[in-house]
Parts: structure tokens; C-alpha cells; sequence
């Protein structure tokens, strides 16, 4: 690429597959950078061409999370050093969100935690994609661009051009994202009702609303063990539905998550490739990408421009 932008793109090593597609939108290079591993694991990183007084855009999700969040911190601290004019997280997923506020005793909330640590390295500002809980931006004392995946998921459902058409939400607590593609499509909203006695797994479920004869589109954040999604997406068919997908921004896809979906009756599950997924694990997953969004969002930041595309829902 010939293009020279006023500002780089470096990536952490996890999300170079992403970092390398949003460079192509914007035809610049990806920044060089050398990650050291030392042989108990420890590992170093350093920037292989000068990035002084500019303004750099680190992209990196933080999955899986312990490593991919402490490389982004040594990245952060290393372009500080480097004496760079502005530092921006990119964070497709961000990671540890789950854990957002107190909600029993001699706990810890998690996404706060992580908000201190990436301030703390330097950073200036943090773009990330359908966080778990909205509320995790006042975690940060700098601006947060919280960006939507229904930018590309909403052309897509469009695509399908499905008749008799339902938006359901797996939980109660993800009612407000399916309510927000239910008001769009002007179709139904169905609630699943579930209960847990432990994390990761269903005690029960009940389907809320009618689903007989309908062609229905679960809509969630994450996919961990996909026993939610597999279990609604039965329930769902046992109550007369035509058809059950479902759309996920993260795939994180824990343990037998690719068996259940696979025995399970969804038609198929559509993710984005905020974390990477191999689509030849899993024949139902199809893979959308948010680098064009990404892009667009990384160059109106910098020049200053609206970003109020990307905030549809």
C-alpha cells in the first residue's frame, strides 16, 4: 500500500486478522511492532519504527483475556514512552464486561477494574463494539465511541427478506437490544425466561410471545457456551416456529458450544469477527465484518467527524 495516513494502526498479536482488514479499508500499512516471549511465558513488546508525536490506534479485543488485556497494557505503556501525541484503544470485544456491577457479596466488578488499568497505561480514548452492559462507558473518565454491530447486521436481516418476521431476545436482560431491532422491522418482541443455578448453565426456559409460524431472529451480545441459543432455538421450533438464527456480535464459543449449536435447530448463527472464529469448526456460523466500521469510525475520530452513523441501536 502507497497511502500514507497522519496517524498509524498497530494491533495486538491476537487481532492482527482484523487490524490487517481495517488497514485495507483505510489502504495504509499496519504498524511494525515485535512481541518477545520469554520462556516462563513473560512476554515483551516494542514498536519497530518511530511513532513520535503522532496519533496511534491500537486494535485489539481482549480474548482470550488475561494475555491479549496485558499486551494492549504494554503496548499503551511502550507508545507513552515513545512519546506519541495520542493513544487510542480499539477494542472490538472488551472482555471481563460480564462482571459490571456488585451484585452479591466479596465481589469484584471487573470492567471497572480493566477501565483503571487502560487509564492508568495512557490511554486517550477507547472505541469498542456492543459492550455487555451500556453502563461500563462511565467506568471511563475519557471519551468512549461505543459503536453498534446492527450497522451491518440490520442490511443483513434486510437481506434474507424473511416473511412473518419475529425478534426474540434470549434473556430478560437483553430485551432493550432485541426491543431496538423489533421497533426497527415494526415486528413482534419474544422474551426467553430463563433460570440458572450456575453460571453457564440453563435450569429452565419459557418462551414469552408467540413464535407459531414465524421465522425467528434471536439477537444477543455473546455467544459463550451457546446453551442459551440452542436451547431457545428448540424451544422455539417445538412452539411452532418456521425457522430459528440468531445474531451474535461476539463469538466467544466456549467448551461444546460448536456441538450445541450443531445439534441444535438453528438455521444458522451470524457473528462478527470482533474475535476470530474459524467458520470450518462449525458449518451454521457465518462471519461478518465490522473492519469497513472500524475503519470509518478511526478516520472521523481523527479528523474530527461525526460518527453518528454507527450508533443506529
Amino acid at each position: 500500500m502507497s497511502c500514507t495516513l497522519p496517524f498509524k494502526i498497530f494491533s495486538g498479536e491476537n487481532s492482527e486478522y482484523l487490524a490487517e482488514k481495517i488497514c485495507h479499508s483505510l489502504n495504509c500499512d499496519l504498524g511494525k511492532k515485535n512481541k518477545t516471549v520469554f520462556a516462563d511465558g513473560e512476554f515483551a513488546v516494542s514498536y519497530e519504527e518511530t511513532v513520535r508525536g503522532r496519533y496511534i490506534f491500537i486494535v485489539q479485543s481482549t480474548f482470550q483475556h488475561s494475555d491479549n488485556l496485558m499486551e494492549l497494557l504494554l503496548m499503551i505503556d511502550a507508545a507513552k514512552r515513545a512519546s506519541v501525541e495520542k493513544i487510542i484503544a480499539v477494542m472490538p470485544y472488551f472482555g471481563w464486561a460480564r462482571q459490571d456491577r456488585k451484585d452479591k457479596p466479596r465481589v469484584s466488578i471487573a470492567a471497572k477494574l480493566v477501565a483503571d488499568l487502560l487509564m492508568t497505561a495512557g490511554i486517550d480514548r477507547v472505541i469498542t463494539m456492543d459492550l455487555h452492559a451500556d453502563q461500563i462507558q462511565g467506568f471511563f473518565n475519557i471519551p468512549v465511541d461505543h459503536l453498534y454491530a446492527s450497522t451491518i447486521f440490520l442490511p443483513f436481516i434486510k437481506s434474507l427478506k424473511l416473511d412473518s418476521l419475529v425478534i426474540a431476545s434470549p434473556d430478560v436482560g437483553g430485551s432493550k437490544r432485541a426491543n431496538s431491532y423489533a421497533k426497527h422491522f415494526k415486528t413482534p418482541l419474544v422474551l426467553c425466561h430463563k433460570t440458572r443455578e450456575v453460571a453457564n448453565e440453563i435450569a429452565s426456559m419459557r418462551i414469552i410471545g408467540d413464535v407459531e409460524g414465524k421465522n425467528a431472529i434471536i439477537v444477543d451480545d455473546i455467544a459463550d457456551t451457546a446453551g442459551t441459543m440452542a436451547t431457545a432455538a428448540n424451544l422455539m421450533m417445538e412452539n411452532g416456529a418456521l425457522s430459528v438464527r440468531a445474531l451474535v456480535s461476539h463469538p466467544v464459543m466456549s467448551g461444546k458450544a460448536i456441538e450445541k449449536i450443531m445439534n441444535s435447530q438453528l438455521t444458522e448463527l451470524i457473528c462478527t469477527d470482533s474475535i476470530p472464529f474459524d467458520t470450518a469448526r462449525c458449518p451454521k456460523v457465518k462471519v461478518l465484518t465490522v473492519a469497513e466500521m472500524f475503519a470509518d469510525t478511526i478516520s472521523n475520530v481523527y479528523y474530527n467527524k461525526s460518527i453518528s452513523e454507527q450508533y443506529l441501536m
